[in-house]
């Protein structure tokens, strides 16, 4: 792998679409880098410092979130010239999205007083009353025709379906919640996910039309649904919950055929690899140098504390680091709070978080766990590569960690005082995007890798 050196960063940053740009937010400036060269193509001014970014789908337009005004300003990287600013005035605005044409913007207000769409091509506005959330709640469709939007009154939870065209209203219908959480549309666009608070385990399935399709409830007592994930082949839905489990539901029955335990301490018959990051101390033999003894003692660091970062093969039964959460606070630490599918639907990657120093891989195929990766510190982040069966993680070291069905390995970062804390790949999945607190750098990765082109010096 080759790293590029480190530029500075003063709030988000994010590859564009088509993986031709990366937009970096520097307080009141947006400066666009060519992914490639890595030289600035563009800058921008805003009005005040920023707080998100969000790419167009065409990656031709950008917008940036002003909080502290708070308004959005839009830019285009084709006209230069051109610029955009909305302002809602007193309503506020909490959040901003483009639309799958990329000539839309919707904003909520703060609030949640309503929704507006806002026209790039002419000045047409169109309102939805009472969303239920600011920054979520809002699901399009893969083909970009239509729109999910939550909305609430009168206690009781809506939702609202628009079409991208003409932005009409296509048809309303109320949902069985307490009080909904999120939307999400199907990959396929047949059927549109919701779930409940915490406070409840309901996960709910209902057509376009507004017929539910079914209604799953684990359990009733204690909390319930903590995150939820499509796969990309639209065949499986899988739930994480607080109770430590993840269950997988068919798109057929919308029953569920899995359920996947996270236990504090994993006993056999096991097949899964279980790997755990030790430090290897490198032993130098300075025996045949001819050195001073006034230097060996100034110098006694020469010969001992350097470590190199390894993954060692572990066998079961192996205990996790397990922590428990508080009784008297809000919001435990405990459940499936990470979990992501791989691109082929095959694997899918869960952290329970009561256990936040282990990944655990599991092979929806065989319906067993794959793989355990056991780190020395949290886990920060973790991402598949959109292209093929590969799995890259940090934990706010300065060393990657990747797994791959043949394998797991740690990669050093060469950048000094550089600590990984985010990270994120490009469409194509040759560059990954790495983020310490106030910089960030890119690391090219070949398209395939074999265990033995790694090591932990790669």
């Amino acid at each position: 792998m080759e790293f590029t050196e480190a530029y500075k960063l003063a709030g988000p940053c994010c590859f564009s679409p088509n993986s031709r740009y990366i937009a970096v937010a520097v307080d009141y400036r947006l400066v666009i880098r060519d992914t490639l060269s890595f030289k600035v193509v563009q800058l921008f001014s805003c009005l005040d410092k920023i707080s998100y970014i969000e790419w167009a789908n065409d990656s031709e337009y950008i917008l940036c979130g002003l909080n502290k005004r708070p308004m959005i300003q839009a830019w285009s990287l084709t006209q230069p010239e051109w610029t955009c600013k909305i302002d809602e005035g007193s309503a506020g605005i909490a959040y901003s999205r483009w639309s799958p044409d990329s000539r839309h913007i919707l904003s909520t207000s703060d609030f949640q007083l309503r929704l507006t769409v806002w026209s790039l091509l002419n000045t047409a506005c169109v309102h939805v009353q009472g969303p239920k959330y600011g920054s979520k709640g809002v699901s399009f469709t893969k083909d970009g025709k239509y729109a999910a939007i939550c909305t609430r009154r009168d206690c009781k939870d809506y939702v609202n379906l628009l079409s991208c065209h003409a932005w009409k209203i296509m048809g309303v219908f109320a949902v069985d919640t307490l009080d909904l959480a999120d939307i999400e549309w199907s990959p396929d666009d047949n059927a549109i996910v919701i779930w409940d608070s915490p406070l409840e385990f309901k996960v709910l399935i209902y057509s376009p039309d507004g017929r539910c399709l079914s209604k799953y409830q684990a359990y009733e007592s204690g909390l319930g649904v903590k995150s939820v994930s499509w796969s990309p082949c639209g065949q499986y839905l899988a739930v994480g919950s607080y109770d430590q489990m993840l269950r997988v539901l068919n798109h057929l029955t919308w029953k569920t055929f899995a359920e996947f335990m996270h236990l504090s301490t994993v006993r056999g018959p096991c097949r899964a690899a279980v790997f755990k990051e030790v430090d290897e101390p490198l032993h130098l033999d300075m025996s045949e140098l001819c050195l001073s003894d006034e230097f060996l003692q100034g110098n006694s660091d020469v010969s001992e504390g350097h470590f190199r970062v390894m993954y060692e093969v572990t066998e079961v039964p192996i205990s996790l680091p397990f922590q428990k959460p508080p009784s008297d606070k809000p919001n435990p630490k405990q459940g499936i709070g990470l979990m992501s599918w791989s691109k082929d639907s095959r694997y899918i990657h869960t952290r329970n978080d009561s256990m936040p120093t282990a990944l655990w891989i599991w092979d929806i195929h065989h319906l067993e766990l794959a793989a355990i990766l056991v780190q020395k510190d949290p886990i920060r982040a973790a991402a598949w590569d959109p292209t093929c069966t590969r799995l890259v993680l940090c934990t706010g070291s300065s060393h990657l960690y990747m797994w791959t069905p043949s394998g797991a390995y740690c990669v050093s970062n060469p950048l000094p005082q550089f600590n990984i804390t985010d990270l994120k790949w490009n469409s194509d999945g040759s560059c990954l995007l790495l983020k310490d607190k106030e910089s960030f750098c890119c690391a090219s990765v070949p398209l395939s890798l074999e265990s033995s082109e790694y090591s932990s010096d790669d």
